[in-house]
């Protein structure tokens, strides 16, 4: 058995290659071979997002605090919240991020193949993201 106590692990910005505006990284565990499923906290400031990317295995996360969007490449937005569990099948283009007056934070749960757990794409634009932002406004009113 192995515990990691809160505050024992450190945290880490998101690579500016592979997210937009400020995000934060915390790893939560990793499984020893032949183990392959690992976990983070990721935390999004207002206005932030992944780009675009996909998970040979598909990815769970579990939404934790504040409102955020996730969309699948040619889908409509989604607006997510805390306790909302969103499942990502193997291969699917996908983005999540935090809307542009909300934070959010979600737990990320996905299995590595032959090491490798996601593959990069290109960013989300800001011309996709003031549509995704003006279409949740519009919603909300």
């Amino acid at each position: 058995m192995d515990i990691k106590r809160s505050g024992s692990r450190s945290s880490s910005e998101g690579p500016k290659e592979t997210f937009t505006g400020k995000v934060r990284l915390e790893p939560l565990f990793q499984a020893s071979a032949p183990g392959r499923v690992q976990g983070s906290s990721v935390t999004f400031e207002p206005g932030a997002r992944a780009a675009w990317h996909t998970h040979p295995l598909g990815q769970t996360l579990i939404v934790t605090a504040g409102r955020g969007f996730v969309q699948s490449w040619g889908g409509p937005v989604e607006e997510i919240h805390p306790g909302d569990v969103v499942s990502c099948p193997p291969g699917e283009k996908h983005w999540h991020g935090a809307t542009p007056d909300s934070g959010m934070t979600h737990i990320a749960i996905q299995e590595a193949l032959d090491g490798k757990a996601v593959n990069w794409m290109e960013k989300v634009s800001d011309e996709l993201y003031r549509q995704v932002r003006s279409a949740s406004e519009a919603d909300r009113s």
